[in-house]
């Protein structure tokens, strides 16, 4: 069955819920950002360091296209992030001219403590749920995620027990 018209009367409903959900989402990784040990980053230095660990070989050019960043803006970001240990810059070995952006194993532990604190939290909430709304969230969310991972180069998504291996 392919999905029906953005225009549909369905689909306004859909969006706003979406939208409220994701400002209410922003309070909880907020809440779970700031109380990770590690010192903290802002939300724009937290959207690099998940698309650097999503995109291998990415460089700084490429990194501006995804965030739709100017470039000094982009170096300033990389710039704290590497001087807070959470960032490498390393030139490629088939280019000695570009620089491969990396995280370093403490900017994995950075992500990894946040996503069990923001993980911890969305279990929380959704075990209130009945188990037939988690299953049909869980299938929707899938779909959701494909769609709109495609344009920014993501990886689909780990399973917990990959991305803690």
């Amino acid at each position: 069955m392919s999905p029906g018209p953005i225009h549909s009367p369905r689909a306004p409903s859909a969006v706003v819920g979406m939208s409220d959900l994701i400002e209410l989402l922003e309070i909880v990784w907020e809440r779970g950002r700031d109380s990770v040990s590690a010192p903290p980053v802002s939300s724009s230095q937290a959207r690099v360091l998940f698309l650097i660990e999503r995109n291998e070989e990415i460089n700084l050019r490429m990194l501006g296209e995804l965030l739709g960043a100017a470039p000094p803006s982009v170096t300033r970001l990389c710039d704290r992030l590497q001087a807070a240990g959470f960032l490498e810059r390393r030139t490629r070995p088939d280019d000695r001219r570009e620089l491969r952006l990396e995280l370093t194993p403490a900017g994995r532990r950075y992500l990894d403590e946040l996503r069990a604190r923001r993980e911890a939290a969305l279990t929380e909430a959704m075990a209130t749920m009945p188990a037939a709304s988690r299953a049909a969230l869980a299938l929707g969310l899938a779909d959701f995620h494909a769609a709109v991972a495609g344009p920014l180069r993501l990886a689909p998504p780990q399973s917990p027990a990959a991305r803690s291996a």
